[in-house]
Parts: structure tokens; sequence; C-alpha cells
């Protein structure tokens, strides 16, 4: 059985944030694709709708997209969301990744 992905309360806050004044609130979209130096990387961006197949995790409101055939690459994953002196983004901790480049966009299993 597949675990999916934990989206702490601060990603959901700081999404809160992004949607505060839209007037159609938009949902956080983490997709894996091919590519990137480590062979896989993750697609991070704000949509206003969902796939029908999509996995929705909710919380404060906000909502998480993954996409069916992202999510075995997400298992047991956290979403969080940091704010630190090199920049503020969403970053994922994935226990299934073998290696990650330095910025922590791409990885290998």
């Amino acid at each position: 059985m597949q675990l999916p992905p934990t989206v702490t309360e601060r990603a959901f806050a700081r999404l809160a944030e992004i949607n505060e004044d839209a007037q159609t609130p938009r949902a956080l979209r983490i997709a894996v694709e091919g590519g990137g130096c480590s062979g896989f990387q993750y697609d991070i961006k704000l949509e206003e709708t969902s796939a029908e197949d999509d996995i929705v995790l909710e919380g404060r409101g906000q909502r998480v997209l993954i996409d069916a055939v992202s999510l075995p690459f997400l298992e047991n994953a956290v979403i969080d969301f940091t704010d630190e002196l090199i920049g503020a983004r969403f970053v994922i901790e994935n226990p299934n990744a073998a290696s990650s480049c330095g910025c922590g966009v791409s990885f290998s299993m």
C-alpha cells in the first residue's frame, strides 16, 4: 500500500497566504518528471483546477495536487515550505531518493 506524501502546516500556511487575495484560489501541484541533473525532477506550480486522477491533500482550506503517475515517486515524502537567506520555496523531503542535486530540485532513485 502506497502512503501519500504529508504536507506540513507551514506549507499549507504559505499556500493560504498566496491565495489570501486571489479571486480563484489555486492549488499547489507537485509532479515528478524525467530530467534534471540526477534523472528525475520536481515540477512545482500553482493550478486552478485538478485532474480526475489527482490525489488531493487538503489542509487549512488549501489543496495540494499529485497526479497518479507521480505518486509512487513521492510515497511517504514530506512537502514543506522553507524561508531561508537564499530564498523561500516549497521543498520536498523524499525518503525514496537515493541522491539529489545541490538545489534539491532533481533526484535519483
